[in-house]
């Protein structure tokens, strides 16, 4: 028995003398864990490259350094919460292999973070809360998502010109039914400026290269006149109901109208002053000739 207690009593003075060390080594084990679980925990979350670890992505890598994206890292867009980490960590243990989980962080999730970077975008044509058009009208007031209207080819979100028909069935284009695909909705509509309706008149030009840029009307947008939904042209009415409302009062146009006349009998689409010239081969066709300039008296 007494030779026990002096066992016992020198491995107690043994524990006395290397606690010291013990608590020592559990400190830095825990500072050194620490460190490295926080450099690891930032590397997954930072680090590009930590996503082609797992992932037989060497394509989708390449596309995503030659896109507009890559200086943004692909932790910003694609995640995994506590779970999800779990869950890949332990089947990744257990089977080697964690392509039979479903990477949910892959496919919808960076649609609902495009809105963090892309704010200013997303808020153009914002007018009031009751009354926007473009991607303030779409997102804030439809609260229609990305996806919805952006294709997704990789790293690539193009505008879907298809998806318009989703909810526009009903607008035809240039007059002509929707589904004879004339003319795309985007070839009109611009999303990513600030004008009117979304419609920039240098869209119009470009097809009707023959519209004259200077002149009567020429600082008007195209679609005050012509209505592309409906019938791409417009009528003589059309001048009097939107605009010219007491022009048949000025100088001779009551006289003329009263005789039946119409506004686009005398004045020609995208020059309408009647000039002399014009008026030498027009006004004969009823009556002898009369200098225009004397019309509006």
């Amino acid at each position: 028995m007494h030779k026990r207690k002096k066992l016992v009593d020198l491995i107690i003075d043994c524990l006395e003398e290397i606690k010291g060390f013990i608590l020592a080594a559990v400190v830095i084990i825990a500072v050194l864990g620490a460190v490295v679980g926080y450099r690891y925990y930032r590397y997954t979350q930072d680090e590009p490259h930590y996503c082609s670890s797992c992932h037989l992505m060497k394509e989708a890598f390449v596309e995503w350094e030659k896109g507009k994206h890559r200086d943004i890292v692909c932790q910003t867009c694609h995640y995994l919460n506590i779970l999800e980490q779990n869950q890949l960590l332990i089947t990744y243990v257990v089977k080697g292999d964690n392509k039979q989980i479903s990477q949910t962080h892959g496919r919808e999730k960076p649609w609902k973070e495009c809105k963090k970077c892309h704010i200013d975008e997303a808020s153009q044509g914002s007018l009031t809360l009751r009354k926007s058009y473009g991607h303030a009208k779409h997102v804030f007031m439809e609260r229609i998502g990305c996806d919805k209207c952006h294709t997704r080819n990789m790293h690539n979100f193009k505008p879907n010109e298809d998806a318009c028909e989703t909810c526009h069935s009903d607008k035809g284009v240039h007059g002509v039914a929707f589904c004879l695909k004339v003319v795309s909705c985007l070839k009109c509509h611009s999303f990513s400026e600030n004008t009117p309706a979304m419609i920039p008149k240098g869209r119009c030009i470009k097809c009707h290269s023959n519209v004259p840029s200077k002149g009567s009307m020429s600082s008007l947008l195209c679609h005050q006149c012509h209505k592309p939904h409906g019938k791409a042209g417009y009528t003589s009415d059309t001048c009097i109901s939107e605009c010219h409302r007491n022009e048949a009062t000025v100088g001779q146009h009551d006289l003329h109208m009263g005789k039946g006349l119409k506004c686009l009998d005398c004045h020609k689409p995208h020059s309408w002053v009647v000039g002399q010239q014009m008026a030498k081969t027009l006004c004969i066709r009823c009556h002898s000739f009369k200098d225009p300039r004397l019309f509006i008296y």
